[in-house]
């Protein structure tokens, strides 16, 4: 199991990515006016989920079942 330290670097590393890529997606669609495609989302969302696991676990077994 992970320690409380090791989870908050693995928050962060998650969110600077995240952020990153939203930046990217958010300078396309003002800039270029040009809308994401489908799968770049998903591909979001689904590393949105695996952070909420990291950051809420017992929730997100809940949410599983």
């Amino acid at each position: 199991m992970a320690t409380a330290k090791e989870k908050k670097e693995e928050v962060k590393v998650s969110l600077k990515k995240l952020r990153s890529e939203l930046r990217t997606i958010h300078l396309a669609v003002t800039e270029e006016l040009k809308l994401p495609e489908p799968d770049e989302i998903k591909e979001l969302m689904n590393q949105m989920e695996s952070l909420l696991q990291v950051v809420e676990p017992k929730s997100s077994k809940k949410k599983n079942k």
